[in-house]
C-alpha cells in the first residue's frame, strides 16, 4: 500500500537556516520529501518506515532559542497524480531547453527536451532542486552513445533526458516498488521504452550487463557514502558521476567516502543550499 506518514514541523521563529538544517536531519533519518514554508516544514516517509525509534528522534532536542513543535499524521495511498495537479505540480523549464510537464497539463511551453512525467508521489518532478542541479549537468554533458546508469531513478526523469539527449544503454534502480512503477510507466509516456529500470538497491547493480560512463544518483547522504564502492565498481575508467540529495555541508563527507572508494571530487554545483557533486573515476 502507498501509505505516508505526513510530519508537520513548526519553528518559533521560524528560518530557512532551520528548515534547511529540519530536512537534512529528516533526509537522514529517512525521510523523502519536504515541503518548506515561511512557518516550518512538512515531510514525507513511507509509513512502513515511521518507527516509535524515529519519533523518539524528532523529540530530541536539536535547536536553541526556538520553540519547535510537530505532529504526525497517516496519509493513506492515493491518487498521487491527483494531489500534485491540485497543490504542488505545475511545468517547470530547464535552462531554456527541457520542460518537465505531467500528461493533465495543457499550457505548456516548447522546448527542445519535452519530458512528461505523471508522479505518484513527490520523486523527481524536477521541482526540487537536486533533481533540477543534476537535469542541468545532464544538458551540459555530451551524453551521445555513453553508458549510464541512474541510482534511485525515481520517476525516471534523469535516465529520461539522458537518452532522449542520445545516452544508451541506460538503466535504471529505484527500491521503492510504486516509485519503479511509476518510472516504467514514464518511460513508456516518453517513448523510452528502451531503458531497463531493475527493482532494487546497489546489489541490482549486478544485474547490469556493461560499465558506466555516467553514473547518476539522487538519493541522499547515508545511502550514498554506503553504497559509493559499489558504484566505483560498475565505472569505466575516465566515467563520470554525478551525486545529490544532500546538502552544501555534507560535501566533506561524500567527497571523503569517495576518495576511499578511488574517485576524484571535480567540483560542485549548488541551489538553495543542495549540492551536486561531480566526481571522476582516473584512468
Amino acid at each position: 500500500m502507498n501509505d505516508y506518514t505526513e510530519v508537520r514541523v513548526d519553528f518559533s521563529p521560524c528560518s530557512e537556516d532551520l528548515t534547511d538544517i529540519a530536512a537534512a536531519l529528516l533526509a537522514d533519518a529517512g525521510f523523502e520529501t519536504f515541503v518548506p514554508d515561511a512557518a516550518g516544514l512538512t515531510a514525507y516517509i513511507p509509513a512502513s518506515k515511521y518507527t516509535p525509534a524515529l519519533r523518539q528522534t524528532l523529540d530530541t532536542p536539536i535547536f536553541t532559542d526556538v520553540d519547535v513543535t510537530w505532529n504526525a499524521k497517516l496519509i493513506e495511498g492515493q491518487d498521487w497524480n491527483s494531489e500534485w495537479e491540485k497543490h504542488y505540480f505545475k511545468p517547470i523549464v530547464i535552462e531554456g531547453r527541457c520542460v518537465i510537464h505531467s500528461s493533465f497539463h495543457t499550457d505548456v511551453p516548447s522546448a527542445e527536451f519535452d519530458i512528461v512525467i505523471d508522479p505518484k508521489m513527490a520523486f523527481g518532478t524536477g521541482h526540487h532542486s537536486t533533481t533540477t542541479l543534476i537535469l542541468q549537468q545532464l544538458l551540459q554533458l555530451p551524453l551521445e552513445g555513453k553508458a549510464v546508469i541512474d541510482m534511485g531513478t525515481g520517476t525516471g526523469i534523469l535516465a529520461i533526458l539522458a537518452r532522449m539527449r542520445g545516452a544508451s544503454p541506460v538503466s535504471g534502480i529505484e527500491i521503492d516498488l510504486p516509485a519503479w512503477e511509476n518510472a516504467i510507466d514514464n518511460c513508456r509516456l516518453n517513448g523510452c521504452e528502451e531503458i531497463t529500470m531493475l527493482h532494487g538497491d546497489a546489489s541490482a547493480l549486478s544485474q547490469i550487463g556493461y560499465a558506466a560512463d555516467l553514473l547518476l544518483a539522487n538519493i541522499n547522504r547515508n545511502v550514498i557514502t554506503a553504497d559509493i564502492p559499489d558504484y566505483a565498481k560498475k565505472l569505466k575508467p575516465g566515467a563520470t558521476v554525478l551525486l545529490s540529495g544532500f546538502y552544501v555541508h555534507d560535501i566533506p563527507i561524500v567527497s571523503e567516502a569517495a576518495a576511499k572508494a578511488g574517485l576524484e571530487t571535480m567540483g560542485h554545483t549548488e541551489l538553495n543550499a543542495w549540492a551536486c557533486v561531480k566526481l571522476r573515476k582516473p584512468e
